[in-house]
């Protein structure tokens, strides 16, 4: 698989590079993000992610996702110190697929670059299903990847889009935290838990809908039908 690795310290660069090198990526590395939205023209230039550190010298690393989110649909992984929910819900409203916080083990971010690629081919495959869901005011097309509130598109995540057409299958149903993990991520592995439970608060937020999806404490999430 193709990685573009777009951080601005050569050092972590030559470190992470190689270690990607040895796991079969063909690592091309930005050091800015004028770099790496030259990179990705035209149309994702064939990379299967981008490893984006937002601490970049010559542009904010959020507006560099965002700019990268529209002109490819390529999986983002974003890389950052800042730890907090709110700065990750801001890096997946703008289109990341997946956050990664510094300092991250090797595995972690590993396994987070297999799982959004294996989501990827996933959806790929997927892509002939002509099936659509409306539960009250909330319109989800399957095909299209389209979800619109009272007739007004809703830009979603990978991910966001993927979490929401899995539950809005069988409202009212609970979804255990590990199912959804194992079908949204394709992964089993435990660490994702947190990124769900940010992924679950931005789609609350973006929907404008906190009561859409409820919290089972201690099992998982279900979909609560709105009324029509």
């Amino acid at each position: 698989m193709r990685l573009l690795l777009v951080e601005d310290d050569n050092h972590v660069a030559a470190a992470l590079s190689a270690v990607l090198a040895r796991h079969g990526f063909d690592v091309t590395h930005a050091r800015s993000g004028e770099e790496a939205l030259q990179a990705l023209v035209p149309e994702g230039a064939g990379f299967g992610v981008v490893l984006l550190d937002l601490g970049l010298p010559d542009q904010d690393g959020y507006e560099v996702c965002g700019k990268i989110r529209k002109r490819t649909s390529t999986p983002v992984i974003m890389v950052t110190a800042r730890s907090d929910v709110r700065s990750r819900i801001h890096g997946l409203n703008l289109g990341a697929d997946d956050y990664v916080v510094k300092p991250y083990d090797t595995g972690e971010l590993l396994a987070r670059i297999h799982a959004v690629s294996r989501r990827t081919a996933h959806e790929d495959a997927a892509a002939g299903a002509e099936t659509a869901l409306r539960l009250g005011a909330v319109h989800i097309e399957l095909p299209t990847r389209q979800v619109s509130v009272d007739g007004s598109v809703v830009q979603l995540t990978r991910k966001e889009f993927d979490l929401l057409a899995l539950l809005a299958q069988r409202p009212g149903v609970v979804f255990r935290r590990e199912q959804i993990i194992s079908e949204v991520w394709r992964t089993s592995w435990e660490g994702t838990g947190r990124t769900l439970e940010v992924h679950v608060a931005s789609l609350r937020a973006k929907l404008r809908m906190p009561a859409l999806i409820e919290t089972v404490r201690g099992v998982g999430y279900r979909l609560v039908a709105p009324a029509a």
